[in-house]
């Protein structure tokens, strides 16, 4: 069984909890997620089963997209709404300020990670040393906010959609929105809606996926591999190549064209098929004014 289902995570379940459910309910060990969603928040968690495994490290780096809510005149240890309120007042801004300090943090953006995270320091997750009462110091990150947009403001709680690169903590931004503001903010609401081409409203529950199973129709909510590949250009090449290219083996492209001439450049990734087959990810180079592919990740063995 090989390929991804794209999981709608419930509130409450860690990532490795979603993890752990499908490894049981399909029976298979081979199962991991594509990058972690926080325990209290929702949305999607696309899971790769089997050889598709493999392609969690390309999903991992995809933008994502969430709908989050933030509470404008607290600030909590944990920059959500689970954690201990550390700082309070009132709330006295315009709508006008709060779409000014929005458009602020659209681009890119130094981030300085939260404590109550899994990044490691000297091999221990920061929410582990803050649960013991410790700060370390955190450098600040780049990060990306591709759109930030604002649905609704209610009182002091303002609902809006983020687009953002790998790294961003939604709980951050609200929290530096906040600060911004000089009226201190937090997370009290986050749904994860899009990761890639993995968009929420085709997500299935733990519910739906385990009734797929029982009745033994789990191959139809799963995603082939190269379903997260799609920005990559397709090359099929000649079947002669088959057993070179499952063995990771290297050809020269201009003798081994088959079905279709695209524009390849050095070090361009593409997406291999042969004999029908998706063979996995490969990356071009030269050597002597001729271009070569080089299997970067196999994916079919024969």
């Amino acid at each position: 069984m090989d390929g991804i289902i794209n999981v709608l995570k419930p509130t409450g379940m860690t990532s490795h909890d979603v993890v752990g459910f499908i490894r049981r309910t399909l029976n298979i060990k081979k199962v991991g997620h594509t990058g972690t969603l926080d325990p209290n928040a929702a949305g999607v968690l696309p899971i790769c089963i089997g050889k598709a495994t493999k392609v969690s490290q390309y999903l991992v780096d995809k933008n994502k997209k969430y709908r989050a809510e933030l509470t404008l005149g607290q600030s909590t240890d944990t920059q959500d709404k689970y954690g201990q309120v550390i700082n309070e007042t009132k709330v006295n801004v315009s709508e006008a300020d709060i779409r000014n300090a929005f458009n602020n943090f659209k681009g890119e953006i130094l981030q300085i990670p939260p404590m109550y995270s899994a990044i490691k320091h000297k091999g221990k997750k920061l929410y582990e040393l803050a649960r013991e009462g410790k700060t370390i110091e955190r450098k600040p990150r780049k990060v990306i906010i591709y759109d930030l947009h604002i649905i609704n403001i209610q009182d002091n709680k303002i609902l809006f959609d983020v687009e953002c690169s790998k790294g961003t903590y939604v709980r951050t931004l609200c929290h530096d929105i906040g600060e911004s503001l000089n009226v201190f903010g937090h997370m009290s609401m986050l749904i994860r809606t899009k990761v890639g081409r993995f968009n929420i409203c085709n997500t299935f529950t733990l519910d739906e996926i385990h009734k797929y199973r029982e009745q033994d129709n789990i191959n139809e909510i799963l995603k082939p591999i190269d379903f997260v590949l799609c920005d990559y250009k397709k090359l099929t090449l000649d079947d002669k190549n088959f057993d070179i290219l499952t063995n990771g083996g290297k050809i020269s492209i201009c003798d081994s064209l088959s079905l279709i001439q695209i524009n390849l450049a050095e070090n361009d990734k593409v997406r291999v098929y042969c004999k029908g087959y998706f063979i996995g990810i490969g990356i071009i180079y030269s050597y002597n004014d001729v271009k070569y592919l080089k299997m970067e990740k196999v994916f079919l063995k024969r």
